[in-house]
């Protein structure tokens, strides 16, 4: 398969670093994409530079903006991270960790990366089953934003590009995504998922993130490497 560009969104948490690892494995040469926005759990972006170094990209570019200047959500001001909620309280509604139209900020960078680069590929880590809610990570968003995408840029337009958004991961559960990493050879151990880690980066244990990635390596039957690495496994 002859490789192709494509403009990966990287957080360096579990989803992200996955669907980097498919693009990988389904040919194409990523260009990773990363987001310093002011978030409560900035741990994750030295975690994106690990990842985006151990699996090998073309170019990894951390953007600085500041969401803080709004607030708004649990991982943007003062408003504490929930922690020891049920499962079941996590399937309804949506928490206070949901960071306002994050995702469509986070692609319209992409968007105007991938129209810089020429690519007509973007993927993007989100999850429609085993997450928390989030209005974004829905397959009708993301089939909006591509379909807006084609609208808003003048490679669009001209017919010069024509912008696809791959979610490999939208119709996985939490488990099936981590079988996936693993057959593709992902190091979980440097990925961040917890919404409150310490200064060292180790997980909290107790926010809804935590939960729902402990879960899902109880699925799959393996020792979280990340929590073996901090002696919590």
């Amino acid at each position: 398969m002859s490789e192709q560009r494509t403009v990966v969104l990287l957080s360096g948490g579990l989803d992200s670093t996955t669907a980097l690892a498919i693009a990988r494995a389904e040919g194409f040469k990523p260009y990773a994409l990363s987001f310093r926005y002011g978030q409560r759990h900035a741990h994750e972006l030295a975690c994106a530079q690990s990842v985006a170094k151990k699996v090998g990209v073309e170019e990894h570019v951390i953007v600085d903006f500041d969401l803080r200047k709004f607030g708004g959500s649990a991982l943007t001001s003062e408003i504490e991270v929930p922690k020891a909620r049920a499962l079941n309280e996590m399937s309804h509604g949506i928490p206070v960790t949901y960071v306002p139209a994050r995702n469509t900020i986070f692609l319209s960078f992409a968007l105007a990366w991938a129209e810089v680069l020429n690519v007509s590929d973007i993927f993007v880590g989100v999850n429609a089953l085993d997450y928390s809610g989030y209005p974004d990570c829905r397959p009708e968003y993301v089939e909006a934003f591509e379909h807006m995408a084609n609208l808003a840029t003048k490679a669009g337009v001209e017919g010069t590009q024509r912008l696809k958004i791959h979610a490999p991961l939208i119709k996985l559960t939490k488990a099936q995504i981590i079988k996936k990493g693993l057959e593709l050879g992902v190091d979980y151990s440097l990925t961040s998922s917890c919404y409150d880690p310490a200064p060292d980066g180790s997980p909290c244990g107790s926010c809804d993130s935590c939960q729902l990635r402990a879960k899902a390596f109880s699925e799959v039957g393996v020792k979280d490497p990340l929590l073996v690495k901090f002696g919590k496994a």
